[in-house]
C-alpha cells in the first residue's frame, strides 16, 4: 500500500510503509504529519499508520534514501521530507556586516567567514567539498602572496621588482579554486533546500561569480527568513 504525506499544505510520496518508518526514525517524516493512501477516505496522523515495534531498534542509523531515489516496492521517485527545525539554520550575519567587517580588516574576515559558512554547510549537506575548495585556494593565494613579498621590499626602496610570470599564474589558479568553491557552495544550498528541506530555493550563478562569498550570505539570511516564517505558520496554526 502506498501513502501520501502531507504538511504544510504540500504533499509529498507517495510511500511504502517501509519508506514511512525509516523517514519517521530519521526525523523526516514527523508521526504528527497526516497520511493517507487511496484506499482510505480521511487523513491521519502518521502514528495511526505505523506500528511503533515496526521501527529500527534503538541505536540502529536509519539511511534515507537519496533525493530522487527510486523505490522497487513502489516504483516512484522518493523525496525525503524534513522539519524546519530538523537541520541547524544557516550562519545569520546580515551580508552589509560581513561587508564592513570585510573592508574593516581588509578582507581578512571575509576569508574566515567563508570557511564558517563552508563548514555549517558540510554539516547538513555531508556531500559539499566547499571547505576543501576554499583551503587549497587560500593556501595557494598565501604561497603566491609569501613568494611576493621580496618584490614588494624592492618596490619600497626605490628599486625595479623582478616580474614573475610563475607567481601571477599560481595567484589566477589560486582565485578560480575559490570561485569553484563558491558554485560548490551554491550546488549545496540548492540540493539541500529543493530536497531535504524543500523551500523552491535558487541562486544567480552570475551574482555567485562577481560577489562570492558576500552574495552567498545574502541569500543564506534570505533563507532564514523563508524559515522564520515558516515557524511563524506552523505556530499559529
Amino acid at each position: 500500500m502506498l501513502y501520501h504525506i502531507t504538511r504544510g499544505g504540500q504533499s509529498y510520496g507517495p510511500y511504502t510503509l517501509a519508506d514511512l518508518q525509516r523517514y519517521v526514525a530519521s526525523g523526516h517524516v514527523l508521526l504528527t504529519d497526516l497520511a493517507k493512501s487511496d484506499e482510505m477516505a480521511e487523513w491521519v496522523p502518521v502514528s495511526q499508520i505505523l506500528n511503533p515495534s515496526g521501527l529500527p531498534p534503538a541505536g540502529e542509523t536509519p539511511i534515507a534514501p537519496a533525493a530522487g531515489y527510486v523505490s522497487p516496492e513502489s516504483g516512484y521517485a522518493q523525496q525525503p521530507v524534513a522539519p524546519v527545525n530538523a537541520y541547524q539554520d544557516p550562519p545569520n550575519l546580515h551580508w552589509g556586516l560581513v561587508l564592513l567587517f570585510d573592508f574593516l580588516t581588509c578582507g581578512v574576515f571575509q576569508i574566515v567567514w567563508n570557511f564558517v559558512i563552508a563548514a555549517w554547510i558540510k554539516r547538513v549537506q555531508p556531500n559539499s567539498q566547499g571547505f576543501i575548495y576554499y583551503a587549497v585556494g587560500y593556501a595557494l593565494q598565501l604561497v603566491a602572496s609569501g613568494m611576493s613579498f621580496p618584490s614588494y621590499v624592492v618596490m619600497f626602496h626605490g628599486g625595479v621588482p623582478h616580474s614573475s610570470g610563475g607567481l601571477g599564474l599560481l595567484g589566477l589558479v589560486a582565485l578560480i579554486i575559490r570561485i569553484v568553491g563558491h558554485f560548490n557552495i551554491k550546488s549545496s544550498l540548492e540540493e539541500h533546500y529543493n530536497t531535504v528541506e524543500p523551500i523552491n530555493f535558487r541562486m544567480s550563478g552570475v551574482l555567485t561569480f562577481f560577489f562570492g562569498g558576500l552574495y552567498i550570505q545574502s541569500q543564506l539570511n534570505r533563507i532564514n527568513e523563508i524559515k522564520q516564517a515558516i515557524r511563524y505558520r506552523d505556530f499559529g496554526r
